[in-house]
């Protein structure tokens, strides 16, 4: 029998529901629960074949927990090691080299740090900032969030320079960025489960949370050409970043998606927050993966840092955009040929052969 372990905090309809359906579909050859956690041995024996995690990024203990099942060979959704690595800002410099759209966006120094960390301590850093030239790129208005935040916390529109020096000042030690603000015209949220399966959720950011108007289901919200791009931009994104369970928001501004939130490996799924249709479509998208999972053949544990960040990827097709391969193609410069010279000794002066001529020479 294979187990699986559901990592969970607040939330109860979605991994209820989740737990529901893996033990009906498992029926007996798999089991799913609720992972009970104490002090955990650094020799213990794997208890659970594969683990969803939905919380972890919020307790380092969960955490640590992880990155130890994983050792022993289990398979956990999100990989706990990348997700400890990643941060929004690397993001959206990662969909600028893919081709995504993004919105202009800078990362800021934090404006207080733990103690110990003195004046000296920060001689690499510009003082004054250049506020007016980052204003200048970015542009007003603009929003100011964590570099690797999520949840909408610490996320606030600024509209002129004394607001965005103000609201940073409250930032304390959390590092921030400060991205362009698209005005837009549709506005998405998109499910990406494995890499592969995506579900489009027209979405009002602008809406509260749990007032039933955040989420509306139109499947025809998008014209085909859009969808396309948006479905194709969104199995980019997650395929370059590995996360099996995502979400991906794009604002839309005459056409063009601008992703501008895409590390969600925890999305929200709960039903009276997106409603039933969605609730149940992810659900159903997240228990089909996990059988897939656990029906492919364990690789053989290498314990090395590459093996355990970076394992076998589930989709291959995220590359650079065409400016970006065109900008490190490298072209051989041309070599002059300069016919031999006779030295005023009467010496022959060795020059470069045209590959032609040389190859005849060669010839028998």
């Amino acid at each position: 029998m294979k187990r699986v372990g559901i990592l969970v905090g607040r939330e109860k309809t979605f991994p209820e529901a989740l737990i529901k359906n893996i033990n009906e579909r498992g029926n007996g050859a798999v089991l799913a629960d609720y992972i009970t956690l104490g002090g955990v041995r650094y020799d213990a024996p794997p208890r659970y074949d594969l683990v969803i995690d939905r919380i972890s990024h919020e307790v380092p203990f969960y955490r640590a927990t992880l990155k130890r099942l994983a050792l022993e060979g289990a398979i956990t959704i999100n990989n706990p090691f990348w997700w400890s690595a990643d941060d929004k800002f690397f993001n959206y410099s990662l969909a600028r080299k893919l081709g995504v759209a993004v919105p202009k966006t800078v990362l800021l120094p934090q404006k207080a740090y733990i103690k110990g960390i003195v004046g000296e301590s920060l001689r690499n850093l510009e003082f004054p900032l250049n506020w007016q030239g980052i204003v200048d790129y970015v542009g007003l208005p603009a929003f100011m969030k964590p570099f690797d935040g999520g949840g909408w916390k610490h996320v606030s529109k600024v509209n002129s320079l004394e607001e965005l020096i103000a609201e940073y000042d409250q930032t304390g030690t959390l590092c921030m960025t400060l991205q362009e603000s698209i005005d837009f015209d549709q506005f998405v949220r998109c499910y990406c489960i494995g890499q592969e399966e995506v579900m489009i959720m027209p979405y009002d950011p602008r809406k509260p949370y749990l007032s039933g108007e955040q989420y509306k289901y139109d499947p025809d919200y998008l014209a085909p050409q859009l969808k396309a791009r948006v479905m194709h931009d969104v199995r980019t994104l997650c395929s370059a970043l590995g996360y099996d369970i995502n979400t991906v928001e794009f604002a839309i501004k005459d056409g063009v998606p601008y992703a501008i939130d895409f590390m969600n490996p925890a999305p929200d799924a709960e039903l009276q927050s997106v409603g039933e249709f969605y609730h149940n479509w992810v659900t159903e998208a997240v228990t089909k993966l996990v059988f897939k999972r656990l029906a492919e053949p364990a690789e053989r544990p290498r314990y090395r840092w590459d093996a355990l960040l970076n394992p076998a990827p589930a989709r291959t097709e995220a590359v650079a955009s065409s400016t970006e391969q065109s900008q490190r193609t490298v072209v051989p410069k041309r070599i002059r040929y300069v016919p031999e010279l006779e030295s005023e000794t009467g010496e022959k002066r060795t020059t470069k052969k045209r590959p032609a001529e040389a190859s005849k020479k060669a010839a028998p």
